[in-house]
């Protein structure tokens, strides 16, 4: 099969279409024929040297595919009412930038309906992660505010539509006016254009002083003192990406006054069963919502592999809204 490979560490001119031998599903997985690969910021970090590959993990980079099982364990892929020639998307802990990629079958769910591949592909390493975050760990509830570093990111754009849909308020950030526009219309409540206002301050003000119950923060660094500022009582910061630095300070007073929980987590690294208890919930109470259209993905742009150089650059410049993704033949 063709695959993309990390050469070296480096820019993103390392990443070349190689081959390699074609995976074989063991008990429990499935094997997919790759139809679109979705790009991720962890990626990014892989191929620079700053992500390592957990143990037993392919070194081949990608965490979200969809396309269609050609193989797999019968006896579970039956009990997840999967068979041979269903379309899937999986969440994956390496491999996914290839023609043929292997899946556990507990991290597999079916393309929703109406869905092509590239728009599934766009999904499961930003929904497992958003649902495992704001709803799993912080309890994002109706009602409350939800404040989303990085409006427009792949982790932005899911998070926005899942707290809007299940009945939350969502104030984002991004970093231009226009992306705050695209915040709006993606149903965001408010949108803060970070570059040129106090987010914090800004978040205040929108809650009358009271601040936001959540935030979901991929920045870290010295966003934390200013973010434990703007909590509300009783409020939850979940961590879970570090862009700003690992290293944050904030009052320790005001997470004792205000009884606020800070926390994290890290997928990648997770056992299958962790996963699939996501993917569970998922199924339940998101692919409806997809199904029908009140949330949809966005995509930003698409890049053939070969091109898979060219998505990274993209990622990195910070330019996209949304999520980038790469195909391996001409499905649409």
């Amino acid at each position: 099969m063709k695959a993309v490979e990390i050469s070296a560490f480096g820019p993103p001119d390392v990443l070349r279409l190689g081959e390699r031998l074609d995976p074989v599903a063991g008990a429990g997985e499935l094997l997919i024929r790759v139809g679109a690969s979705g790009v991720n910021r962890p990626d990014v970090l892989q191929r620079t040297g700053n992500y390592p590959v957990p143990p037993g993990a392919s070194d081949i980079p990608g965490l979200e595919v969809a396309g269609e099982i050609v193989s797999g364990d019968a006896q579970a892929m039956a009990q997840a009412g999967f068979k041979v020639g269903d379309r899937v998307c999986a969440l994956v802990a390496g491999g996914g930038y290839a023609q043929l990629c292997v899946a556990p079958v507990g991290q597999c769910l079916p393309v929703p309906q109406g869905l092509t591949d590239i728009e599934a592909a766009s999904l499961p390493e930003t929904f497992f992660t958003v649902w495992s975050n704001v709803f799993d760990r912080v309890r994002l509830q109706p009602g409350e505010t939800l404040l989303v570093q990085g409006g427009t990111s792949g982790i932005g754009v899911t998070a926005i539509q899942l707290a809007k849909a299940l009945g939350s308020k969502v104030i984002a950030t991004a970093g231009s006016d226009a992306k705050c526009e695209a915040c709006l219309k993606l149903g965001a409540d408010h949108a803060i254009n970070y570059r040129t206002h106090d987010f914090a301050d800004e978040a205040k003000k929108l809650t009358g002083g009271a601040g936001v119950n959540v935030i979901l923060d991929m920045v870290a660094g010295t966003y934390a003192a200013r973010e434990v500022d703007c909590l509300a009582e009783d409020g939850r910061l979940v961590i879970i990406a570090v862009q700003g630095g690992v290293k944050s300070e904030f009052n320790a007073g005001v997470v004792l006054r205000k009884r606020l929980m800070i926390t994290g987590s890290t997928l990648r690294p997770r056992p299958v069963a962790f996963k699939a208890a996501i993917a569970q919930a998922l199924r339940a109470k998101v692919w409806p919502l997809l199904a029908s259209g009140a949330i949809k993905p966005v995509i930003h742009s698409t890049f053939p592999a070969a091109e898979a150089a060219k998505a990274h650059a993209l990622m990195e410049s910070n330019q996209h809204i949304g999520k980038i993704v790469l195909t391996w033949d001409d499905r649409k």
